[in-house]
């Protein structure tokens, strides 16, 4: 039985498994939270947002040090950063990658319908990383929605199309939603790494370091998006309902602690007993948690 099995499993069949491992393999050693949300979706979609997040965490750390240590000049990372993202249009166009993320990656933008519209944003946001160090507001919008809102968009496709022969667009409450979560994340990690951006990376984000600068309106920004994507979760389809449920309340506690500690240098971060417990309530069906100021 065990060889029939092996048998079977060649191939193709084999690549796709073995890069939908490797996208599972970037997401459990980047993150853990992303890691433990994943593993709440059900087996249709699990798979697929795994790659897609698999993508955007090689893409990030193109612009964010690696590529830089490994000695690479500005120049020579822009260029990696240009051939990811042709790589990427030419997986899907292809269907196959020797890249086994990108394959990956291309398997879900095939059957779930996440397209040029979607990608280009994203890879235009990771480039913006290696042109600009301080972001007004505007600046910072556009950056929020190629980093992280489209990526929730991205996810979307997936819950509404994952197995599905024809994609279909999601409706725009649920795309609203989608949106407003992924900002919300994105603000979230921008405040926690507030002082390692600027550093290390010699980024502001958020423009606090300039006297217009208002961290109270920041959280009140996440609080505000935490509670309209809040709203719309109950309406995705049940296999991804907990999931999003967990990885929404787990924000909404990073953004309690954020107004609680009034910018202190220390990184805000919930206790894994927390998280656990976050996991549990939503596991259990419970709805995403009120977000109160």
């Amino acid at each position: 039985m065990k060889a029939t099995r092996q048998q079977a499993v060649t191939g193709l069949s084999l690549y796709d498994r073995t890069a939908e491992d490797a996208a599972a393999a970037v997401i459990s050693r980047y993150s853990t939270s992303f890691g433990l949300a994943c593993r709440m979706l059900g087996a249709r979609p699990r798979p697929h947002v795994r790659n897609v997040y698999a993508l955007a965490r090689v893409a990030d750390e193109v612009v964010d040090g690696p590529a830089q240590e490994a000695g690479l000049s500005p120049h020579e990372t822009a260029a990696v950063l240009d051939q990811l993202e042709r790589e990427c249009f030419a997986a899907i166009d292809r269907g196959f990658s020797t890249n086994l993320v990108l394959h990956a990656f291309a398997r879900t933008a095939r059957e779930c319908g996440i397209g040029a519209d979607l990608i280009t944003p994203f890879f235009a946001s990771m480039r913006a990383d290696l042109e600009v160090t301080s972001h007004d507001a505007a600046s910072h919008d556009e950056y929020v929605y190629g980093s992280a809102e489209v990526i929730g968009l991205m996810c979307l496709q997936v819950f509404v199309n994952a197995g599905s022969r024809h994609p279909v667009d999601p409706a725009p409450r649920l795309v609203d939603g989608a949106r407003r979560l992924g900002a919300a994340f994105q603000d979230v990690n921008f405040l926690r790494d507030l002082d390692d951006d600027r550093s290390r990376l010699g980024r502001d984000y958020l423009g606090l370091s300039t006297p217009a600068g208002d961290r109270a309106a920041v959280l009140d920004r996440i609080d505000a998006d935490l509670g309209a994507a809040a709203a719309v979760i109950p309406e995705l389809p049940a296999d991804c309902r907990r999931a999003v449920t967990a990885a929404h309340d787990l924000f909404a506690e990073l953004a309690r602690r954020l107004r609680a500690s009034e910018g202190g240098p220390k990184r805000v971060r919930v206790p894994d007993t927390v998280k656990a417990r976050l996991a549990a309530r939503a596991m259990l069906g419970f709805a995403p948690k009120e977000v109160r100021a």
